[in-house]
């Protein structure tokens, strides 16, 4: 739509590229111009609170430790401090999640303001939006582009903005966590099976993605021809067209649901590889904290205290599997 960058040819198959590399960075310039501009400020926000959000949640996640411990000791005091603590972590979680959530909404609905008002100039200068239906016929629902697709595309972009900025910051915390409690082993076990997973999910995810692009140019296609039967609808009284115009739009339906069968057989592999790395994560977490109690590392502690230690290093596995999943 005037730019040179989101130029698609017809047949194109969606992939990871250069050129998806080239819109990519061309989106970002468009949502954050500047360095100070308003988006980037709310990013900032985001990522300060969800780092506070990782820290109260690490505290959170080694209290079922610091239990263990208080009910193995018989401890009325200490439990009742925990529990005041407990509370306290919680609300504060509870806050922050809250707030981390409010401004990932704020960020949608900016960038969708700022995409949309930045095509609207492009769609409405020298008569593009004429163009683009008579000479760029490949160019196909500008319409949906500029209201499904954009809001879709922002809606996403608030949800995992946190998730992206904090990543970084969160599995170098929990590795070194991690490294500490079980060893070498135990990230390079993580990763390891973060690389399967990620090989695995590439594969698996290839033939979806041009499905989805047909289904959604097809889902297009189909509202379209509603929005033209409602606009020419004294015509088509006119001239009787009704049994033609039926015909015409079963025919468009029944190629979006066959599209629609196609992508839900694929997505069953998919869904498949999804569940299996999610209950095989949840084993390797045992797996790697198993290798240096059998070992012998832990052989001065007592069951409880052991049971204790578990249950407090088990955070920074699990937390780095989540982290890291694959799907």
């Amino acid at each position: 739509m005037g730019m040179r960058n989101f130029r698609a040819e017809k047949g194109d198959r969606p992939r990871l590229d250069r050129l998806f590399l080239r819109r990519f960075l061309t989106l970002q310039s468009v949502l954050f111009p500047r360095w100070m501009s308003e988006n980037v400020l709310m990013l900032l926000t985001l990522l300060v609170v969800a780092l506070t959000g990782q820290l109260v949640v690490y505290q959170v996640g080694i209290l079922p430790s610091q239990f263990y411990g208080v009910l193995a000791n018989r401890d009325p005091s200490g439990f009742r401090r925990l529990a005041v603590l407990a509370v306290m972590l919680i609300l504060a979680i509870s806050l922050l999640r809250s707030v981390e959530q409010y401004i990932g909404k704020l960020v949608y609905v900016n960038c969708r303001k700022v995409m949309t008002e930045h095509l609207h100039k492009l769609y409405f200068t020298k008569q593009v939006y004429y163009t683009l239906s008579t000479e760029r016929p490949h160019v196909d629902n500008p319409d949906q582009r500029m209201t499904q697709d954009v809001e879709r595309l922002c809606r996403e972009l608030g949800t995992v903005a946190s998730k992206l900025l904090i990543t970084p910051f969160t599995l170098v915390y929990y590795s070194y966590q991690c490294a500490i409690s079980t060893g070498w082993m135990g990230p390079l076990s993580i990763f390891g099976y973060f690389v399967i997973g990620s090989l695995l999910n590439r594969l698996l995810m290839g033939p979806l993605i041009p499905k989805l692009v047909q289904q959604e140019k097809l889902e297009g296609d189909f509202r379209f021809k509603h929005v033209e039967i409602r606009v020419n609808a004294e015509a088509a009284a006119f001239t009787r067209a009704g049994l033609v115009e039926h015909s015409r739009t079963a025919q468009r339906l029944q190629n979006l649901i066959s599209v629609q069968k196609d992508l839900m057989n694929q997505e069953l592999w998919l869904y498949f590889g999804t569940n299996l790395f999610d209950y095989l994560g949840g084993i390797l977490s045992y797996m790697v904290i198993a290798v240096p109690i059998f070992a012998g590392v832990y052989r001065d502690l007592s069951a409880a205290e052991l049971s204790e230690l578990i249950s407090k290093v088990m955070t920074a596995p699990l937390a780095c599997l989540l982290i890291k999943g694959p799907f």
